[in-house]
């Protein structure tokens, strides 16, 4: 009866174990178990790419150099312009200092710490915030020879955070604008009451108005008469800020509206020699809310980009469904805003106009007729190539 033999027992019976011959069956041993070892890497490295690649946060590696050596495709997102070069930390944490810089996330995780740190970075569509955690990571003799950097995204959850801090600024200077504006209003009262009276007793009274010790009161009255006057303007601005919503609300066609602000600024159009354009889409839905209140948005937002162009410049309102809501856009092609400003235009009485040319309550005012009605107000701006104002409102019953 014939018994098959296996490898090693034909390789013990030759004596090929200790021969040249047993040698090179050592040998082919050895490949046998590095062979396998590397299939077990390549299957350890599989799963944790799948790992990487399933993470919602960017995910990077840098070596001991702070160079870049690993980044997942979120981490591509984010930078899409630096994974494909020779990259390091100094790109994507401090542009303007070298590697190992203090504050560097990478450089604290080189030297054994868990670093958590935020940054913002700019894209094209504005400010993107983000948080990382750098860990460092051992080698096989316990030096941080590398770092581990996570990356998220908290651009929305920032941007709503400040849009709430906005909102809370404006509630409080607004119950303080009223505190006040209450307080000055009654005696502004008094003042262009008496100043009238006494214009009217010296218009009356033909003695008063031949008396040369009087001779320059008619004059210094209409400028108290008048300076009362803008001092109650500003005093009505006050309280249109701080005003909360008292009146109707119903269905409202924005593209009326639009129409309406330009027939009210077009002689300021013409006369500064602008072009006042209107673009409406064919059916904009209603949207629902306050019809003075949204005017006076539109108006405001006009106004201003009425004031920003110089002769011969472009000033256009448009309106637009856009899935549940409605957009209003003004457009303008000035001078553009500085990125230092763009921060503090929403603040009150903030201004960049000259002395008498505006009081800085006009874009308050609207972010609070904006918010107050549930939609977004949002400004973008490049220096030397114009503004655009977006405000996204509510379609009235939903779907346009």
């Amino acid at each position: 009866m014939n018994r098959p033999i296996d490898e090693n027992q034909l390789e013990h019976l030759l004596g090929l174990e200790s021969s040249k011959i047993g040698f090179y069956a050592d040998v082919k041993q050895k490949i046998r178990e590095l062979e396998a070892i590397n299939r077990d890497l390549r299957v350890r490295t599989n799963e944790l790419q799948a790992v990487f690649g399933a993470i919602k946060d960017g995910v990077a590696v840098f070596d001991a150099a702070g160079r870049l050596q690993y980044s997942n495709h979120v981490w591509a997102e984010i930078f899409p312009d630096a994974v494909s070069e020779p990259a390091t930390c100094r790109r994507f944490f401090h542009p303007a200092r070298e590697c190992g810089a203090p504050g560097c996330p990478v450089a604290g995780a080189l030297r054994g710490e868990v670093r958590d740190d935020s940054l913002t970075i700019e894209g094209p569509k504005g400010a993107r915030y983000l948080e990382t955690t750098a860990t460092p990571i051992a080698d096989a003799d316990g030096r941080f020879a590398r770092a581990l950097v996570f990356l998220r995204d908290v651009t929305e959850k920032r941007v709503r955070e400040l849009q709430l801090l906005q909102a809370e600024k404006l509630t409080s200077l607004g119950v303080l604008a009223a505190g006040v504006a209450h307080e000055i209003n009654n005696p502004l009262s008094s003042v262009a009451g008496y100043a009238e009276a006494l214009q009217r007793r010296l218009r009356d009274q033909s003695e008063l108005a031949a008396d040369p010790r009087l001779e320059d009161f008619p004059e210094y009255l209409e400028v108290i008469v008048r300076e009362v006057y803008r001092c109650k303007g500003i005093i009505d601005s006050l309280l249109s800020f701080s005003r909360k919503s008292e009146h109707s609300s119903g269905p409202v066609d924005l593209r009326q509206l639009m129409d309406e602000a330009v027939q009210l600024l077009g002689h300021m159009a013409r006369y500064h020699d602008v072009e006042l354009h209107v673009e409406a889409a064919p059916a904009v839905p209603c949207v629902q809310g306050d019809p003075a209140a949204l005017r006076q948005v539109i108006l405001n937002l006009a106004t201003n980009a009425l004031q920003a162009v110089g002769r011969g410049g472009k000033v256009e309102l448009r309106a637009f469904p856009q899935e549940y809501s409605v957009v209003f856009e003004v457009e303008d092609n000035g001078p553009g805003i500085p990125e230092d400003l763009l921060e503090r235009i929403w603040d009150p009485f903030f201004t960049t106009k000259g002395v008498g040319e505006g009081l800085g309550l006009g874009l308050s005012v609207s972010y609070n007729i904006v918010r107050r009605h549930r939609g977004e107000i949002s400004v973008h701006s490049e220096v030397g190539g114009g503004t655009t104002f977006t405000v996204v409102l509510p379609a009235a019953g939903g779907a346009p």
